[in-house]
């Protein structure tokens, strides 16, 4: 019998990880291929909560270049991240898999609207429950929405699954050959060093409340799988 290391995960998903090589949109492969490794997963017994990212579809930066107000961006990607979130639920229950969209911006047409007792609910009954709309406030990212979603239901890692890196490096190892990729980190260090995994609010709340977060790539087919029984791969990142 497998057992898992932990009980209950985030997965933080870039909106990138959904386009595959195309760069934009949603490749249908891609996302079924999360969907099968998610139901692995689950299938342990362990408990999954998701947050996706809007990258694929609308990036604020674009808007700022237009000259658009921030908080007007930042709207426009929460909503993209919700075209995301329902997609991928599509995808998790063409798998046998009962899914939960909960999103920070009320749209009770399409998501249920996030209540932490709910979403806890609905993980103690084996359904995966997918956070959307960030956190519902501009100025956020989506790195920040899964390092708070994690500290608010209790769960024991974030999974960061990335399209183009398998880790954290010294350098970009596109750009550079000569970087090395780091096994272990501190958030401290993460901060101190500029590294880019994710920004300085997320990594805070994560050291704050002594949550690690395991960066790995998603393109290898059962690494989320890998990355749940606690095999080594990818770069861990402690508070200590």
């Amino acid at each position: 019998m497998i057992t898992a290391r932990y009980r209950r995960i985030v997965l933080k998903l870039s909106g990138e990880a959904l386009s595959g090589e195309q760069g934009y949109g949603i490749e249908p492969k891609i996302i079924q291929s999360i969907a099968a490794q998610v139901k692995e997963v689950s299938e342990l017994g362990v408990e999954v909560a998701i947050v996706v990212g809007g990258g694929n579809i609308w990036r604020g930066k674009v808007g700022s270049e237009m000259g658009m107000d921030r908080a007007n961006a930042d709207y426009m990607g929460m909503l993209a991240t919700v075209m995301n979130s329902l997609a991928l639920q599509d995808s998790l229950e063409n798998f046998g898999i009962p899914t939960r969209v909960q999103t920070s911006i009320e749209m009770r047409q399409v998501a249920e609207p996030y209540i932490r007792r709910k979403a806890i609910r609905h993980l103690e009954k084996k359904r995966v429950v997918i956070f959307a709309a960030g956190t519902g406030n501009p100025y956020f990212s989506t790195d920040t929405t899964a390092a708070l979603r994690a500290a608010e239901i209790e769960a024991e890692v974030i999974l960061m699954a990335k399209n183009n890196v398998d880790g954290v490096y010294t350098a970009d190892p596109k750009w550079d050959q000569d970087a090395i990729k780091y096994e272990e980190l501190t958030y401290l260090d993460v901060l101190n060093e500029g590294l880019g995994v994710l920004d300085s609010t997320a990594s805070s709340l994560c050291m704050d409340n002594d949550i690690p977060l395991l960066v790995f790539s998603i393109k290898e087919n059962g690494n989320i799988k890998k990355a749940v029984l606690g095999e080594n791969i990818g770069t861990v990142i402690r508070g200590k």
